[in-house]
């Protein structure tokens, strides 16, 4: 083999967010707090192992009459089903129609790569494939798009100024863009600005998407984990089904199960008609076919038995109000204490308004990195930080650090 062969491979940079973690891990300071993390911990820094998934991995032991057989291509019905009510509704007139395909897939990036794979070939651009990605958003969108050959374009979505949502900016897109394009909408907890449009807001963007015929690309990746009830965060979806929104829904279940390793996801696909559906259901059977032919079952199985059983579904959504509500906690005891205790230069009432897991805190770049080199507080370069790695325990030496980098004071 030559030695050159490879000599044109040019080396990537690690990802971002795995390298700040690895940084975290080496560092011998005590104080070491880690904001970057996407994954939730309980008020003692640890992974959480939901109660009610202990309950369904103990069913699933005992269950005699399982085995290790390929699930459908499609997936396990019983999980599909269940996710694809939770997600648009039980009484969702795209399931009670027959308008509704779903497929289970490797979390929340498998849903997204085989939704956007599916648009890339099937979709009718007008003009060249392309997809418009708020400014910002999860990172891994613009890949998953850029591989399969479509496009991203940003939109605007994020103010610096007020901290919150540039809304005339995002319907000024709305209304800008070629009609039909396709515009993905993160459904709640926005990644990575926890700020998220209200339900009027919602209205708005449905009514200029029906009006241009643009197509709603759905990221759900928090459902429950946001706000602490299943039903509020998937208000959004709910109601572009209503209206007639064309779309499709990517689903994941690492956040609000806990289940980030067994990557359970769901991909949902909204066709105007029954014989759409089918047409669309063929053809993601193919495309999954050639990726990973059938879909890992064990995840699916928890999820199912989560979903299709009324006592561990009440107790799951126990559970989800248990995470939702310490971040929650987190949110307003870190604003009390950089507003009320330390009266920190600014206004930080966005702390409680953003939702979800991540919050951006308003910090330059320069500050954010001065409190990972200084206050070895771990968190991105935009001032992004996980609300999940907070708890009693550090809190206060994260609002003080906080405080100190504004005032320009920390060393």
């Amino acid at each position: 083999m030559s030695a050159e062969l490879w000599d044109g491979v040019p080396l990537a940079p690690p990802d971002s967010i795995f390298k700040l973690t690895a940084s975290y891990k080496a560092d011998t300071n005590e104080k070491k707090v880690n904001l970057g993390v996407g994954a939730y911990r309980d008020d003692n820094n640890r992974p959480w192992v939901l109660p009610v998934v202990k309950k369904a991995t103990k069913i699933l032991l005992n269950d005699e009459n399982l085995d290790h057989e390929y699930l459908p291509i499609t997936g396990l019905p019983e999980f599909t089903a269940g996710a694809a009510k939770l997600i648009l509704g039980p009484n969702s007139r795209g399931i009670t129609e027959g308008r509704a395909v779903s497929v289970q897939t490797i979390s929340g990036t498998g849903a997204n790569h085989l939704g956007a794979l599916f648009l890339s070939r099937f979709y009718g651009w007008n003009g060249a494939p392309k997809v418009y990605l708020s400014n910002p958003t999860w990172a891994n969108h613009h890949a998953i798009f850029k591989n399969v050959g479509i496009e991203p374009v940003d939109y605007p979505y994020y103010d610096p100024k007020t901290i919150g949502l540039d809304f005339n900016g995002f319907i000024g897109a709305l209304q800008a863009a070629t009609p039909r394009s396709v515009f993905l909408l993160h459904a709640c907890a926005h990644n990575p600005t926890g700020v998220d449009p209200t339900e009027e807001q919602w209205k708005t963007i449905a009514s200029v998407m029906l009006e241009k015929g643009h197509y709603a690309f759905f990221d759900c990746a928090y459902q429950g984990f946001a706000s602490g009830d299943l039903d509020r965060d998937a208000w959004a979806v709910r109601y572009f089904v209503e209206q007639g929104v064309a779309l499709l829904v990517c689903q994941s279940f690492a956040k609000n199960a806990g289940l980030y390793g067994e990557r359970v996801g769901a991909l949902h696909v909204v066709a105007p008609t029954k014989e759409a559906a089918d047409r669309v259901r063929s053809q993601l059977s193919v495309l999954q076919r050639s990726e990973i032919s059938n879909p890992p079952s064990h995840g699916a199985r928890l999820i199912a038995l989560i979903l299709n059983n009324g006592e561990l579904f009440e107790a799951w959504k126990a559970d989800v109000r248990t995470m939702a509500g310490r971040i929650i906690e987190m949110r307003k005891e870190l604003r009390r204490l950089l507003t009320d205790e330390l009266h920190t230069p600014g206004n930080w009432n966005h702390i409680v308004e953003q939702i979800g897991m991540f919050s951006f805190t308003g910090l330059n770049a320069a500050q954010s990195k001065t409190m990972v080199e200084k206050a070895h507080i771990y968190m991105t370069g935009n001032g992004r930080i996980s609300m999940a790695g907070l708890n009693r325990q550090n809190v206060g030496y994260v609002a003080a650090s906080l405080d100190a980098v504004v005032r320009g004071q920390l060393e």
